[in-house]
């Protein structure tokens, strides 16, 4: 498959937007040194972005809302965050002020935010200039962005393919080249699973370890996780290690500056099986055995183990991701007010909270066994260092195999096919990230997830770090 700048070409396409401009190839770490020294200047990071936005926007359909005019103002202002000028993007389920929250959904209009949301403040505080917010599924809900009667959200990989979600928009501007980080949130897998997707590092971290907006953090078991998606390890350990210089959860174990691979050869526990034992592709296990040999060969022990989560996960999971579709069903005029009507909500959404109104006897239970679920991965962690295993079961899907234009059972049976191994460590708080080192026979990327106890973010970082070296990540316009 050719690789074509954005909008050149008919059809589906793998599409990007990297040119000869001032934000180049660089990684946001990269900018940040180009900015220092002084050879680019903030406004023209800006305008690039902008101009690659637009071009890339009309292939991929990742953008919800901007504020480019207002990130151009902005530039020109003297900010002491580390990554002061970088331009980038948050997903439209977090407040930025002046824009406003669609959550991906047709079923109210959202006015423009008041104030920042958590997220949006940590931007803030780290310099990273916001563009505007980044399109993903209705509330989060799907692992494919595409709503009925609007365009989907499409892999730069290929447009034919989706982009993963949640956080899809997020991901396809980052792959693309428009931006070189972006916000993503995590509450089954969204930062994960559109990083395998699009060829990216995606890094959930430790429940509590990145601040998130007040709905994520009021849920009963706390599954969302905020972080970024980026296009190398340096960019994914240098905003962590500055959003814990802007904020630090007392009850975790520092990160610090995680610059290099460690030295302390790990074990690590290799498993291909699923959560409820469903089909895995035969392309995806090989990719991640082939992963775990390669660990192998850099001095690591790698043996294979069992699923560290009990029986009942996988139901349970579900029938608390229904009752959180019927909290926002139910709950969705005293939300966003009285202009808000469920029935405008999508087949997935309507499906789960008549699922979530059904069970709704089970959610109490089902939540006890969820707080308790992290017993199993410690079990594991207490015999390994990390867990090594598929991102998702299958290759990447045709537009069209996740869409609500179907029938809900269809849909709910596809997506729980395919989204099987992350939804583990959003019950857990366990850190997951999922690294780029696989290629499809059809040409897109494969990831494959690595995981290690709570708190232990800078052991993940560590041996990303060593994997990148050992196989660099492909690009997108190779």
């Amino acid at each position: 498959m050719s690789s074509s700048p954005a909008g050149a070409a008919p059809g589906p396409t793998r599409v990007h937007a990297f040119g000869d401009d001032a934000l180049g190839e660089h990684d946001a770490v990269g900018l940040v040194e180009e900015l220092r020294a002084r050879r680019v200047s903030r406004a023209e990071l800006v305008r690039a972005a902008v101009a690659r936005t637009r071009r890339l926007d009309e292939a991929v359909a990742g953008l919800a809302a901007e504020r480019f005019d207002a990130a151009e103002a902005e530039a020109v202002e003297e900010h002491p965050g580390f990554f002061a000028g970088v331009p980038s993007y948050v997903k439209d389920n977090s407040d930025v002020q002046g824009l406003p929250t669609q959550h991906g959904t047709r079923a109210f209009e959202a006015r423009p935010a008041a104030a920042d949301g958590d997220v949006a403040r940590v931007f803030g505080l780290l310099g990273l200039g916001v563009l505007g917010k980044t399109r993903l599924s209705e509330y989060g809900l799907s692992a494919s962005a595409e709503p009925v009667g609007e365009p989907p959200v499409r892999s730069p990989w290929h447009t034919g393919h989706t982009a993963g979600a949640s956080s899809s928009g997020s991901a396809a501007f980052v792959a693309g080249g428009a931006v070189p980080l972006a916000h993503a949130n995590d509450g089954g897998g969204s930062i994960r699973i559109p990083a395998a997707v699009n060829g990216l590092v995606g890094l959930k971290p430790t429940r509590g370890r990145v601040p998130s907006d007040r709905m994520n953090r009021d849920m009963p078991v706390r599954i969302v996780a905020d972080g970024v998606l980026s296009r190398s390890v340096r960019d994914t350990a240098a905003f962590l290690r500055e959003a814990e210089r802007a904020y630090h959860d007392p009850g975790l174990p520092p990160v610090g500056d995680v610059t290099r691979p460690g030295r302390k050869r790990l074990r690590v526990a290799l498993v291909t099986e699923s959560v409820g034992g469903g089909p895995v592709a035969p392309e995806v296990v090989a990719a991640t055995e082939d992963v775990g040999r390669l660990l192998e060969s850099l001095g690591h022990h790698v043996e294979r183990a069992s699923v560290p989560a009990p029986a009942s996960l996988a139901e349970d999971f579900l029938d608390y991701w229904a009752f959180l579709a019927l909290a926002i069903s139910t709950g969705g005029r005293r939300t966003w007010g009285r202009g808000y009507d469920r029935s405008r909500n999508d087949v997935l959404t309507r499906g789960l909270a008549a699922r979530g109104r059904s069970r709704l006897w089970r959610v109490p239970p089902a939540v006890v066994r969820l707080q308790r679920s992290h017993r199993h991965t410690a079990r594991l962690f207490a015999r390994h260092d990390l867990l090594l295993c598929p991102t998702v079961a299958g290759t990447t899907p045709e537009l069209g195999w996740l869409s609500p234009s179907q029938p809900y059972d269809t849909v709910l049976e596809r997506l729980l096919e395919w989204v099987a191994f992350t939804p583990v460590q959003n019950v857990t708080g366990d850190p997951a990230v999922s690294l780029p080192l696989a290629t499809s026979a059809a040409g897109l990327p494969i990831g494959v997830q690595l995981s290690a106890p709570r708190g232990r973010d800078r052991r993940l970082l560590e041996v990303a770090y060593e994997l990148e070296a050992a196989r660099p990540f492909g690009r997108i316009q190779d």
